[in-house]
């Protein structure tokens, strides 16, 4: 994967519109920072991508190396190099993180993995994410605390290896020293293979893991791209200037959805539910 393009994207949830024609490209070794108010669009555009199927794509496209993606599954999707750290991780109780972890690898795979460099993947990555090994063994994401159940998301991001991370508020819920080690962990990941798209409200995660793109989104639309200069305007002086400067009122939050399954259902296929 060399680049995504989101083209004119207009996307519904039950018939509301939440995106009114966003428009963005994002290359190799790019991060992207998404920001804006709450309830204007930002984690519905990373599911979009990723393929949710509660989300309605009514025109636009979603282009991976000029290719169209909106016919594809997520777990299409997932193995074109695409994966979404969730907000929100959903606890699946019954099914082990490790079994889970293995069945997202294989998905990924032409043959299954073997056993020994499982363990090996994964010991290397609970040491360095500073991940309690007992979690590994647990039910996915049950009772996982809200750090917890972020870094087993960078586990995962560091296990499957791909080529866009799509990263939604992983920041929340971490205290000093997870958030250092989950923005370490992401960095390493920066490379000529690898590119990001991240939502936060916060610069102090863009301090640690440096935008060089940011976007800010209102009403379902990109209104503002810059670089990093932009994420510490925003921190200093809030949207309220941006707002006067496109004499746009205040934003007025719009229905969510919940998140439900994330990159790691990859070896779940299913419809993608996205109509053009």
């Amino acid at each position: 994967m060399k680049k995504i393009e989101i083209k004119n994207l207009v996307v519904s949830v039950d018939g509301e519109k939440i995106l009114n024609g966003i428009n963005l490209t994002v290359n190799n070794n790019e991060i992207h920072a998404l920001m804006g108010p709450n309830g204007n669009g930002k984690s519905t555009l990373l599911a979009t991508i990723m393929g949710h199927p509660s989300y309605t794509v009514e025109d636009g496209d979603i282009l991976v190396d000029d290719v169209s993606v909106l016919e594809m599954s997520v777990d299409e999707r997932s193995r074109l190099g695409i994966f979404y750290a969730m907000q929100s991780p959903v606890e699946i109780p019954g099914v082990l993180n490790l079994d889970f972890l293995k069945s997202i690898i294989n998905a990924h795979r032409d043959e299954p993995i073997r056993l020994p460099e499982l363990y090996s993947q994964i010991n290397v990555n609970v040491k360095n994410l500073k991940i309690d090994d007992t979690m590994i063994r647990r039910y996915l994401n049950n009772g996982f605390s809200g750090g917890e159940k972020k870094k087993n998301e960078i586990l995962q991001l560091n296990l499957l290896k791909p080529n866009l991370a799509l990263i939604d508020e992983i920041d929340s819920g971490l205290d000093v020293d997870a958030l250092s080690v989950v923005s370490e962990e992401i960095n390493k990941r920066i490379n000529d293979n690898f590119a990001s798209i991240i939502v936060s409200h916060y610069d102090r995660f863009f301090n640690l893991v440096q935008p060089t793109h940011a976007h800010v989104i209102i009403k379902g639309k990109i209104v503002k791209s810059g670089d990093y200069h932009l994420v510490e305007r925003i921190n200093k002086e809030g949207y309220e200037w941006l707002l006067a400067e496109l004499n746009l009122t205040t934003p007025v939050a719009k229905k969510q959805q919940s998140i439900i399954g994330g990159i790691g259902c990859a070896a779940n296929k299913g419809n993608n539910g996205n109509n053009k």
